[in-house]
This record gives C-alpha cells, structure tokens and sequence, in this order.
C-alpha cells in the first residue's frame, strides 16, 4: 500500500473519498478553513448544523457533496469528548472508518490526523502529532486487514491501495510523515502476528511457523536459527519434547535475534509459546471450539511479528525472540497424567492435566533465555481459561518478579492500547503447585488458575520477568474497530513500544 503525506487543504481534489474525524457535539468554525478546502468547509458546517451527526465515539457517517464541494464522498468518523481523547480514540476513528470505505468499493482516500487541532497541533495535552500519526495509520492498515488466504472464487474483495495524509502546515508534515512510518511498521508486525495466528493447524505447523520466520528474517535482516528435533534433544528441553511426544509433527525451537550483547547494552528476550493446535493431549478437550485452538501459537505469533517490527525500527538493543514449537496431541506415545518429566533446568514437574502444557514448553524457552545473561524476559501466552474468566477478554493478564518491569509493560501497553492487567503471585499460589514426587506439579486445582499457572512459570526464571496472559485478548469472535473476527495480533504493538520506550 502507497501512504503518502499531502501539504495542502483536505478535499481539494475532485471525486476523491476523505474521512475526517469531529469530536463530539463540534461545529466548523472559520479557522478550520485553514485545514480543509473551503467549498468543503462550507457544506460540512451547514450538514454539522442540522444536528444528526454528532460525533459520538465511533460514530460515522457519509455524505455525497454532489458537485457542493470537491470530494465525491465524505466519511464523517465521530471522536468522541475532546477531554475523553487517547491514541485508541484515533485507531478505532480510523478503522471504523475504512471498514465502510471498503464496504463502499474504495480504494483510495485521503484522511486527516486524528486529534490535533489544526496549524496550533493537537488538542490534547500530553498527545505528540507524530504519535496522533503513528495511531490514525495503524487504525487504517488494521482496519482493512482481513485473512481470506483461503477464499476461492471471483468475489470482489476491495482493498486499500492509496492513502493520503494531509496537513496544511510544511512544518508538521515531517512528524507525520515519521508517525506514518511508525504506524505503518507496528501495523505491518502485528498484520504478520495476524496471519500467523490465523491460519489453520494443518497449514501453520511447527515447520512451516519456522519457515514463516526465517523468511521473515531474511527479508528484515535479523539473525535466525532454528532448532530441530535432534538440536532439542541436545539442549535437554525434556519439557518441550514431552508435550510432542503425541505429535507426528516435528517441534521446533526458533531464535530471532536483532542487535547483539554488548558492554552497556540491554539484552531483551521475548518469548512466544507456539502450540500450533492443541487438542489438549490425553486430557482432551470437548469438541466444542476446538478449532479455535489454533490460536494456540498466539504468543508465537506476537514475538515473530513483534521482531519484524523491533527489526525495522532499528533501537539500540539486543533483543531476541525465543519461540517454543510443538502440536497438542493424543497418541499411544502422548504425555499422560501422573507422567513426570525433566526440564532443561533439571528440575521435575509431575504432569496433573496434559493441557496445561504450555507452562511446560515455556518452562524450557525461560531456562534457554539464561543463556542471553537478559536484563528482562518477558513470555507471551493464550495459557489459562482462568485468566479469561478474570479479566475478560478487555486487557492482558500479568505476573511477574519485579515491579519496575511490570510498570514499564504497563505503561508501554497503554500508549500501545494494548491494555494490561497486574495480577498477584502470593506464595499461596505457590503452596498450591507443590508436588509429593516431584519438584513441582503442572496445575494447581480449580481456584486461581491464572494465578496458579504464572507461580508455575516463576519456579524457571531467576530475571526479572514478566509473564503475559493473553488468552482473553488473542482473538475475538465479535468484530472491533480495528480488528475483524479472529486473530488481533495482540503483543506486537505492546513489544514495540517497550523497546522503543526502553531505557537503561
């Protein structure tokens, strides 16, 4: 897709679609002139005033000047109170947006930024116009995503080509043309976290996730290994290895890495648990819903789309990606309950529940991650139900050993709007997991589960570390703003921001 800045007045051009955002109950006043096209500032002030449109959050609406002013089409988006205004206001304005424009058939359009106020910048304090830019343009290129990979016939799918950003001052198109950039580097990672995460157990395999990333790092110039079968056996993951055993799927162990350690540079590892289908194992689970457990690899997906990311922005940090690869399966071979198997760091874990498995090859990526000496882990991971049932499905869940960290995550996830949601890990939740035959066991009954699965975690990691459950935020099956029905990508945007806003 073509993203180009415009210095200019919007609607200047004939037959053209523009979507322009309005914050609730606003009405064009003549220094608005200076930012759209005056036939267009003229016929807008006149529809505002007979009062239906009145800028409502995710309100939208569209006009057909027909010849009173230039554009052929306007998309009125609502932005909600002036006083109530964030970077998602923006991402949802924007995507709402241009899900109608494609719903209309267009492939070209023409926006202004969200949230500033004209030459005098945005009318919310503490808001950059690079981030209001970076926030309207993930919204568009989210908004317009969708996964018809396997769609087959002649339906007519429009999709975006062309989108101009115009501003009517040569002094803020340089931040706007960096905030596009931005936001077209966030979109594009979590749009790969998307695919990823979309596509069916038999087409995202541990193999074919591995490939999927080392093209990615091929084409984005990071570093990327991938561990087979017989390099697990030599890294002593028993845990992941376990978890496979029921598989006829190979497991893979990918490594992204950008940047390298070094004497005064932070070294960040990011981990994505990447169960591409899990049927639960032995402990199978109903049939009902199942095929959504493809999304299993969430966490995976957030971490490889999140490197792509970190990779094109190019930050002074070693960052690397530890991703754990493997099917849920059921087999004479499979893990079972009671089984007890070792993990990379020697320690024991007594299997309860063969699907809780993703704290086991999370247990093996925490233990490989030491090896990187990090100045923080952080693991990514659809792990609990119980965590859904706390939260909902409205921010992230998160554990983890150290405050400051957890406060860095925090803020990084707001600015990100990617919501986050700290959690205890009392030693209550620990006395729950202990095990008479082994060093630990993986489940902790029915109460806390959430709770009682980030203890488990805690038990392989020495770091500071965070731990996300993003059960709740993986997938929707409902509709948003700026993400369609399945997979959203979420991490990538959060991974980001963290390593942009990092600082020793």
């Amino acid at each position: 897709m073509q993203l180009d800045v415009k210095i200019g007045r919007i609607g200047s051009e004939v037959d053209t679609t523009v979507i322009i955002g309005l914050f609730k109950e606003e009405r064009l006043e003549e220094s608005d002139a200076t930012v759209m096209e005056s036939a267009l500032h003229r016929y807008l002030r006149d529809v505002l005033a007979v009062g239906d449109f009145k800028g409502e959050d995710q309100e939208v609406a569209v006009l057909y000047p027909l010849g009173q002013a230039p554009p052929g089409r306007v998309i009125l988006v609502g932005l909600g109170s002036r006083d109530g205004f964030s970077l998602d206001t923006a991402r949802r304005a924007s995507g709402i947006a241009v899900r109608r424009a494609l719903k209309l058939g267009v492939s070209e359009l023409s926006i202004t930024v969200h949230g500033p106020g004209g030459p005098d910048g945005p009318v919310a304090p503490g808001f950059e116009l690079r981030d209001c830019a970076q926030a309207t343009v993930e919204g568009l290129l989210l908004g317009a995503y969708r996964y018809d990979d396997f769609k087959t016939g002649d339906e007519d799918r429009p999709e975006l080509e062309s989108v101009t950003v115009v501003t009517p001052q040569r002094t803020q198109a340089y931040e706007i043309r960096d905030g596009i950039e931005d936001g077209q580097i966030s979109a594009e990672g979590t749009t790969l976290a998307r695919d990823l995460s979309n596509a069916p157990g038999n087409a995202m395999t541990p193999r074919k996730l591995a490939a999927a990333a080392r093209k990615m790092a091929g084409e984005t110039g990071l570093n990327c290994r991938v561990l087979t079968r017989k390099d697990i056996v030599k890294e002593r993951m028993g845990a992941l290895l376990a978890v496979n055993a029921g598989s006829e799927e190979p497991p893979r162990f990918i490594v992204l890495e950008h940047g390298e350690a070094s004497d005064g540079t932070d070294t960040l590892v990011f981990i994505g648990k990447g169960i591409t289908f899990d049927s639960g194992g032995i402990s199978i689970k109903s049939s009902g819903g199942m095929e959504e457990m493809k999304h299993d690899m969430s966490g995976a997906a957030a971490v490889i789309g999140a490197m792509r990311s970190i990779a094109l922005a190019k930050p002074s940090l070693h960052v690397v990606g530890l991703v754990p690869a493997t099917e849920n399966l059921p087999d004479g071979k499979a893990l079972k309950p009671g089984d007890i198997i070792t993990t990379r760091s020697g320690k024991t874990i007594e299997v309860i529940n063969t699907d809780a498995e993703g704290r086991l090859v999370l247990a093996d990526a925490l233990e490989y991650a030491e090896r990187y000496n990090p100045t923080a882990v952080i693991d990514l991971a659809t792990l609990t139900g119980a965590c859904v049932v706390a939260l909902g499905y409205a921010a992230t869940g998160m554990m983890g050993n150290d405050d400051g960290l957890q406060d860095r995550v925090r803020s990084a996830g707001e600015t990100a709007g990617e919501r986050v949601w700290p959690l205890p890990l009392w030693k209550d939740y620990h006395d729950q997991i202990k095990s008479h035959v082994a060093d630990v066991k993986n489940t902790g009954g029915r109460w806390a589960g959430a709770l009682t699965a980030g203890a488990f975690l805690a038990k392989f990691v020495e770091r500071p570390w965070a731990h996300l459950d993003i059960a709740g935020t993986a997938y929707t099956d409902a509709s948003k703003p700026y993400c369609p029905t399945g997979a959203t990508g979420v991490g990538v945007r959060l991974l980001l921001q963290l390593v942009k806003d990092w600082k020793s």
